[in-house]
């Protein structure tokens, strides 16, 4: 299919290398994905062309300012990395869009860099990469607690969509993957964490305070469509005190939307669109952590997929979704 658009394709601001100690076992290959991150207009475009990629908005690399632990630091690191963005974006502004950087450690500070990025630089919306530390290096701060509220009510009034991203769990925190380091991130453990960020959003009443409040998930849900039926039936059955006012597949069906990042299989997707419809699905590859003919060619030839609804899905919701209007 051409004229694809494309939502989780990630660029570092510079060599990435602080994870290569845990990737040493692959060293090659991360070299590799490490280069890929810091171009943007040579083989990344040459991919783009080559496999069908009309468009794509970009997004900083894991775990970036989320890692951060001085709020001052995260809020300046961020307003450079969007200007860097920005500035990569201008160069082929018809090929690239950007999602910006947010310095979360602060939400006063994430709300003004979200409205600057969006009315000054153009950016369609936000990737945050999951929760974010604070001052010591074994804090998590999800964004489901009272003092996230003023932040999550600029997103609402800009009215842009917020990408919610994944990230490895701190190491002090990590005990349940002891032994066990092929668990420990993209392979199960960034599902997990961004699954429960999600469903702490939905069980925190969030949207019903802003119900036209759009977040976006990566990897076909992290998981979470294989068991909306279960989360609604136990959650009914056994509530606990459970305070939102829907059931949790209401909001996942009217506030979230799912991307194909990183997640190339045709059960998945039979089950994705099963639980949340095909107005909620939108391509994505996850490049350069996947590479960019694998995702491409996947999603051109599955035969979950009708030709209509291929064109729904690659191009058609993201236009909507992102006020792309041209794409339209």
């Amino acid at each position: 299919m051409q004229g694809k658009i494309a939502l989780e394709e990630h660029f570092a601001y510079k060599a990435p290398d602080e994870d290569i100690t845990r990737r040493l076992q692959h060293a090659e290959s991360w070299i590799e994905t490490s280069r890929r991150l810091m171009d943007f207009h040579d083989d990344r475009l040459r991919d783009m062309d080559e496999f069908g990629v009309e468009y794509a908005i970009l997004s900083l690399n894991a775990p970036a300012v989320q890692a951060v632990l001085d709020p001052k630091e995260a809020a300046e690191d961020a307003r450079r990395y969007n200007d860097f963005l920005a500035e990569e974006v201008a160069r082929q502004p018809d090929r690239f869009g950007g999602f910006a950087t947010l310095p979360m450690q602060d939400p006063e500070a994430a709300a003004e860099e979200l409205t600057r990025c969006v009315k000054d630089l153009g950016f369609p919306g936000a990737l945050v990469n999951g929760f974010t530390q604070r001052d010591v290096s074994d804090s998590v701060i999800y964004y489901d607690i009272p003092e996230y509220r003023p932040f999550w009510a600029a997103v609402a009034e800009l009215d842009v969509p917020f990408y919610l991203h994944p990230r490895t769990i701190v190491r002090e925190r990590a005990q349940p993957y002891d032994g066990h380091p092929w668990l420990y991130s993209s392979g199960w453990g960034f599902a997990v964490e961004t699954s429960i960020h999600m469903l702490r959003l939905i069980g925190s009443c969030l949207f019903d305070e802003f119900p036209r409040l759009q977040v976006v998930l990566g990897h076909l849900g992290e998981r979470i469509p294989f068991d909306m039926w279960r989360l609604d039936n136990r959650i009914a059955r056994v509530p606990h005190g459970y305070p939102a006012k829907h059931p949790m597949s209401h909001y996942l069906r009217n506030n979230v939307h799912m991307t194909t990042s990183g997640n190339f299989s045709d059960p998945a997707l039979r089950c994705t669109i099963s639980e949340m419809g095909i107005d909620r699905l939108m391509f994505a590859i996850d490049y350069p952590m996947e590479v960019m003919n694998a995702g491409a060619e996947w999603f051109d030839g599955t035969p979950v997929l009708s030709e209509e609804e291929r064109q729904i899905v690659g191009r058609t919701n993201a236009a909507r979704l992102f006020k792309l209007e041209r794409f339209l």
